[in-house]
C-alpha cells in the first residue's frame, strides 16, 4: 500500500492528472461563446458542460449530470464506444450542436438532454432509450439520435419521436461506426446531417459476415460469455453501405463499387458542395474521394490515391472550400502535403497531421523540423503561417476569427487553453486538473544514424553513478510518445525516481515524420521497431555513461507489450527483463484494418505473419517476463496472453502472469491502476537484481 499523497495513488485518482482539464471545444456562430467539457475538480470523473463568454472571460455551468440526476448507467453500446475512444471519464463524455452552437444535445445514462445555451437551461427529452450519439439538425429544430440500431428523430420540443430508418436484420444497425472504423480509422460516427437539415447521410452496417468471438470474465463464472463480432485479420469485415434518408421517409442508396472499396473512411457534407466520401480498397493501397448526388445516389470520382504500401488516413479530409475546391492530404515529394483543388499548398519539411478547419484559408496541425512538436498553421495558396510559438504540442478549434488553442509544454505541468480573436488573446479557459508536483528530469534526444526522437528521464535527485535502464516505449505506429510536453512522461518519471534511467523512443513507423518513415515497417512490424529500440539504447548510453547496459528492462502496453516480449525473446543479449502489458502475440488474432495494412493478407502471406508472431520464439525465453492482461479486453483479447503463456509452458520456460479481472484494454479502476505500478516496480527490482 502507498500513502494517499504518493504518485501511484494520485495518478490513479486523477486518471493521470487529466481530470479537471477542459476538452471538446466548440465556438458559437457569433464567436461570443466557447463550449467545452470539464469536471468539477482534479479528482471528479464526471464531466459537465460549460460555456465561456469570450467578451468577459466568465465561465458558467450549462449542464451538470448530478443536478440532472442522470447517473452513469452505461449500455453495452456506450461501453463499446468508450472503449474505442479510450474514454475513461463519466458524465457528459461528448456532445453535438446545431450550426449556430445555440442548441447542445448529449446523452447521459442512455437518456437524451438538450441545452439552450443562451438561456442556460437543460431539459430531458422523452426519447426512446438507450440513446447514443445525439446530433441536432443544423437549424436546431430537431435532434437525430441512435437507439437499438435504429436512427431516430425527435423534435426539440420533445414531440414527434420517430424512426427515420430501422434495422432490416438482427445484425444490422443504422448510423453507428463499425468496430473497425472507430478502432482504426478514427471515424467514430456513422451519420451526417444535410446542411439544410432536410436529410441525413447514414451508414448501414451489417455485421452478419463477421465472426463471433466470446468474452468472459473467469472471475465471475455465474455470468455467461458476451458474444461480440470481431473482424480478425484475413476474415470478413462488416458490410458497410450508405443511404441518403429524407425526413419524409424517402431512402436513396449511395452507389459505389463496395466490393472493390469496402472501407468507408470518412464522410463530409457541407453547404459548399455535394456530400463527399472517402473509400478504401481492402488492401488500403487505393483510396477514392467520391462526390455523392443526394437525389440519385450516384457517385463521381473526384480523386484517386494509389500507394504501393497503404494510404495513411489523416483526419479532416476530404472537405470543400467555400468556393467549391476539394481539400485533401497527399503523401508526395517526401511530405504529407495539403492539396486544395489541383495545387499543393504545403511542402516538405512541413508534415500535415490533420485538417482542423476549412474556410478561405485552411487551419491544419502539423510538424516541421521536429516530430516532437505539433503546431497550428494557417495555410493559404501563398504558403503556411505558423500560429503557435514555443516548443510544445498545440491543438486548436476555430470558427471565423475565433481560435481556441490548447498548449502543452515541457515548462508547464498543465495544458493551457487560450481563446484568440484574430491575433489577440481575449480569454483563457480554466484548467482545474491537479498539478502532479513532480520534478521532471527529462531530456529530448536525437539518437543514432536515424536521429531517433527519444526522451531520457533520470531520477529528479540523480547525482551520478550507474543506473539500471528501463526502456519504456509504445514503439509501433500512431501512438506517439516522444512529445515536447509534460503530459505523457509522468509515469516514466515516477519509474525514474524509483532508481531507473528511463528511455522512451519513437522509432520507424511512428507518426510525425515523412511518408517513407511511416512505410519503413511495411511487411515487418518486428524488425525495424525492435532494432530502433536497440540502437537508441546504445546511442543514449554512449552519451550518458550512467546507463548500465548490464541491467536493462523493457515495459510496454498494447503494441508496446508486443515489443517488450519481442525484445527479450529475440535480443536477450540487450534486454534482461520484460513487462508485457496487453500485448499482441499472434497477429492473426488482431483486427483486419490495422494488421493487414502492415502485414498484408494472412492467406496470401502466411510467412509474414509467422515471422512477426511471438509464439515460435517462446522456447528462446531466458529472461524474466511478466505478462499482464485484462480478462475482458475486447481489443487485444486475452487469448494473446494465454497463448503466449501456453507456448512458454510447453517450452518449459518460467514466466509470471498477472491477470486483471474485469479489466478491458486499459485499466480504469483506481486500486488496480495504483497497484499495477507498484507491482511492476517490484518485478523490475527483483528481475534486474539477478
Amino acid at each position: 500500500m502507498t500513502s494517499a499523497s504518493s504518485f501511484p495513488r494520485r495518478s490513479a485518482r486523477t486518471q493521470g492528472f487529466t481530470l479537471g482539464a477542459p476538452r471538446n471545444f466548440t465556438v458559437s456562430g457569433s464567436g461570443d461563446t466557447v463550449l467545452f467539457l470539464r469536471s468539477a475538480d482534479g479528482t471528479d470523473r464526471s464531466n459537465r458542460l460549460w460555456a465561456l463568454d469570450t467578451t468577459t472571460g466568465r465561465e458558467r455551468v450549462l449542464a451538470d449530470p448530478d443536478a440532472l440526476r442522470a447517473g452513469d448507467s452505461v449500455s453495452a453500446e456506450e461501453q463499446a464506444r468508450r472503449e474505442r475512444a479510450r474514454e475513461r471519464a463519466t458524465g457528459i463524455t461528448g456532445y453535438a450542436t446545431d450550426q449556430a452552437a445555440a442548441l447542445v444535445a448529449f446523452a447521459v445514462s442512455g437518456r437524451l438532454f438538450a441545452t439552450d445555451v443562451a438561456a442556460g437551461t437543460t431539459r430531458e427529452l422523452p426519447a426512446r432509450g438507450p440513446v447514443a450519439d445525439p446530433r441536432p439538425a443544423p437549424d436546431g429544430n430537431r435532434i437525430a439520435y441512435l437507439s437499438g440500431g435504429t436512427l431516430r428523430l425527435i423534435d426539440v420540443d420533445g414531440s414527434d419521436d420517430r424512426a427515420v430508418v430501422e434495422p432490416d436484420g438482427p445484425d444490422v444497425t443504422w448510423g453507428a461506426a463499425e468496430f473497425i472504423a472507430a478502432e482504426e480509422m478514427s471515424r467514430y460516427r456513422g451519420y451526417w446531417w444535410a446542411p439544410d437539415g432536410s436529410a441525413l447521410l447514414a451508414a448501414r452496417v451489417d455485421e452478419s459476415p463477421v465472426g463471433h468471438w466470446y468474452l468472459t470474465d473467469p472471475a465471475d463464472p455465474s455470468r455467461p460469455p458476451r458474444a461480440m463480432r470481431y473482424p480478425a485479420a484475413g476474415t470478413d469485415n462488416a458490410d458497410v453501405s450508405l443511404a441518403v434518408l429524407a425526413l419524409d421517409g424517402r431512402r436513396t442508396d449511395v452507389d459505389w463499387d463496395r466490393a472493390a472499396y469496402p472501407y468507408l473512411v470518412a464522410a463530409h457534407w457541407s453547404a459548399h458542395g455535394r456530400p463527399l466520401i472517402a473509400v478504401q480498397s481492402r488492401d488500403q493501397r487505393t483510396q477514392l474521394v467520391l462526390a455523392v448526388d443526394p437525389h440519385t445516389g450516384r457517385t463521381e470520382e473526384l480523386h484517386r490515391d494509389v500507394d504501393p504500401h497503404w494510404i495513411e488516413i489523416k483526419t479532416g479530409w476530404p472537405a470543400w472550400t467555400p468556393d467549391g475546391r476539394l481539400v485533401r492530404v497527399a503523401a508526395e515529394d517526401g511530405a504529407y502535403r495539403l492539396v486544395v483543388g489541383d495545387r499543393a499548398w504545403t511542402s516538405a519539411p512541413l508534415q500535415v497531421r490533420a485538417v482542423l478547419d476549412v474556410d478561405d484559408d485552411v487551419l491544419v496541425s502539423a510538424s516541421e523540423d521536429d516530430p516532437a512538436e505539433i503546431h497550428l498553421y494557417r495555410v493559404t495558396e501563398s504558403g503556411a503561417q505558423r500560429l503557435t510559438s514555443g516548443p510544445g504540442v498545440h491543438t486548436g478549434t476555430r470558427r471565423d476569427d475565433v481560435l481556441v488553442v490548447a498548449s502543452g509544454t515541457l515548462d508547464e505541468p498543465r495544458t493551457r487553453v487560450r481563446v484568440l480573436r484574430g491575433s489577440e488573446q481575449v480569454a483563457e479557459v480554466g484548467n482545474v486538473a491537479e498539478e502532479h508536483g513532480m520534478t521532471l528530469n527529462v531530456e529530448l534526444l536525437r539518437l543514432g544514424e536515424r536521429r531517433l526522437r527519444s526522451a531520457l528521464l533520470l531520477p529528479a535527485d540523480h547525482r551520478g553513478g550507474p543506473l539500471p535502464v528501463l526502456v519504456d516505449p509504445y514503439g509501433g505506429p500512431q501512438a506517439q510518445r516522444v512529445l515536447a510536453r509534460q503530459q505523457g512522461y509522468l509515469t516514466s518519471q515516477w519509474f525514474a525516481d524509483q532508481g531507473f534511467a528511463v528511455l522512451v523512443t519513437d522509432g520507424r513507423g511512428m507518426t510525425g515524420r515523412d511518408p517513407d518513415w511511416d512505410r519503413a515497417i511495411a511487411g515487418d512490424l518486428a524488425g525495424p521497431t525492435l532494432q530502433d529500440q536497440v540502437d537508441a539504447l546504445h546511442a543514449a548510453a554512449a552519451e550518458h555513461p550512467e546507463l548500465d547496459l548490464n541491467r536493462v528492462a523493457i515495459r510496454g502496453w498494447s503494441f508496446g507489450g508486443y515489443l517488450s516480449a519481442l525484445a527479450v525473446l529475440r535480443r536477450p543479449d540487450v534486454f534482461h527483463a520484460a513487462i508485457v502489458g496487453a500485448g499482441v502475440v499472434d497477429w492473426r488474432l488482431y483486427d483486419t484494418h490495422y494488421t493487414e495494412r502492415y502485414l498484408g493478407d494472412p492467406h496470401t502471406a502466411p510467412e509474414v505473419y509467422e515471422a512477426n508472431s511471438l509464439l515460435a520464439d517462446a522456447d528462446k525465453l531466458a529472461r524474466p517476463m511478466l505478462i499482464v492482461h485484462g480478462t475482458v479486453d475486447d481489443n487485444v483479447v486475452m487469448a494473446h496472453a494465454l497463448r503466449l503463456s501456453a507456448a512458454l509452458t510447453a517450452a518449459a520456460r518460467p514466466h509470471a502472469m498477472l491477470p486483471l479481472p474485469g479489466v478491458s484494454h486499459m485499466p480504469t479502476d483506481e486500486t488496480t491502476s495504483e497497484n499495477l505500478l507498484l507491482l511492476q516496480v517490484d518485478f523490475l527490482r527483483h528481475a534486474l537484481a539477478r
